[in-house]
């Protein structure tokens, strides 16, 4: 007897496709799979907003897919759920090519920005429902559903319907129902966006906590830096439809690859120039000297593109120093420069001081502990000597 959905909600109706006993084993197969896209382009008309994406996502990992608004990440996590179709391309789940498979036949799990819970169902009925039509027994699903909501600690909720529970109790439920169904990949869009942000650093932890459990692949989207940092075994950053970077946290924090990942992720100092040396070191990178207007040369590490060719370093806030003017520059900080302090903004443990260079105007970042800076007797007005290492400065190709 075919399924009356009628009155279902499209999403109610989505999971309801799954009508064939072959098609129930592939939704409830066990353990995570990993993801790959090859090629992938997605247009609308002459609009393109992916274009030849090449990715490989490990199975069992958390990647978050970091960048500004615009840039295609969003698309990047539909496509790979099925909820967008793909201009060109193959995507990959496991060993399956899932391009002309509709989400519910795709292994996957997708837990949507505003949590998509059913208003009209109890905690319990919105948990089940995803069992219910994928025809699971009653007895297993009273059994999963009940593990489930255990596991996230609001076993206490299932009678209660979701405009009774707090954001985050509705974030842990809308995260109960996406994995109760054992899916081998679970998608997750800026999941965090609507919680305060002590809450959120909070479900931060019990997000990465529950895909350890579990085991499973968790792709999540985020424009957050902090967010991507804190949850990610892979990061990738993404921009105008493109991927820039792909790279462990630590990775990506150390060295970025770009100008806009040095940007995006964190306050770096940027310099651009013109490359005019490049020496190689035994550790197989090059130092590279960069002719900067108004600077002189400033020193880097990273491999080096063609003497006289356009490029760029950067150096981390927290890696700049304060030093006397009188102290010839050595090889521990041999860039140097002077600037004037223009704002000084306490954030807690750390204090952030905004500079305008002396010689050219251009804006600079300095972070230091906030004990510190209140040792150092310095205020706005004043103007200082800034150093720092050439280990310490990222060469940036382009």
């Amino acid at each position: 007897m075919a399924l009356d959905v009628s009155d279902m909600t499209p999403a109610e109706a989505q999971l309801a496709q799954l009508e064939t006993e072959e098609d129930i084993q592939h939704v409830l197969a066990r353990g995570a799979a990993g993801v790959s896209l090859r090629s992938v382009t997605k247009q609308y008309g002459q609009f393109t907003a992916v274009e030849n994406l090449f990715l490989d996502i490990p199975p069992g990992s958390y990647c978050c897919l970091l960048g500004p608004s615009g840039c295609g990440k969003t698309t990047t996590l539909r496509m790979i759920a099925g909820h967008e179709t793909i201009t060109s391309g193959e995507i990959h789940i496991g060993d399956r090519r899932v391009n002309d498979l509709p989400p519910a036949k795709r292994n996957t799990a997708m837990m949507f920005q505003n949590y998509a819970l059913f208003p009209h169902k109890t905690i319990w009925q919105n948990v089940e429902f995803g069992l219910r039509m994928r025809k699971v027994s009653a007895d297993e699903r009273k059994q999963r559903v009940g593990e489930i909501l255990d596991l996230v600690g609001l076993s206490h909720t299932s009678d209660r319907k979701p405009d009774q529970l707090s954001g985050g109790q509705q974030q842990r439920i809308a995260l109960a129902r996406a994995l109760v169904t054992r899916p081998q990949v679970l998608m997750l869009d800026e999941p965090l966006s609507a919680l305060d942000e002590n809450l959120r650093v909070r479900m931060r932890s019990e997000l990465r906590n529950i895909q350890k459990q579990f085991g499973l692949t968790f792709i999540q989207v985020t424009h957050h830096v902090e967010e991507a940092f804190s949850l990610s075994d892979q990061i990738v950053v993404m921009d105008h439809g493109h991927i820039d970077q792909v790279a462990t946290p630590s990775e990506l924090f150390d060295k970025p690859a770009s100008q806009f990942v040095a940007k995006f992720i964190g306050d770096n100092n940027i310099f651009v120039g013109k490359v005019v040396n490049a020496v190689a070191e035994s550790d197989g990178l090059e130092t590279i000297e960069l002719e900067v207007e108004g600077f002189g040369r400033i020193f880097s590490r990273g491999h080096a593109v063609p003497v006289g060719q356009t490029a760029a370093c950067s150096v981390r806030p927290d890696l700049l120093n304060i030093v006397s003017e009188a102290t010839p520059p050595d090889a521990m900080l041999v860039n140097r420069l002077t600037a004037r302090i223009v704002d000084v903004e306490l954030t807690g443990y750390v204090t952030r001081v905004s500079m305008l260079a002396e010689a050219t105007g251009q804006e600079l970042l300095y972070k230091v502990r906030t004990v510190e800076w209140s040792r150092s007797g310095l205020s706005e007005g004043q103007v200082v000597t800034l150093g720092w290492s050439a280990a310490d400065c990222v060469f940036l190709p382009y």
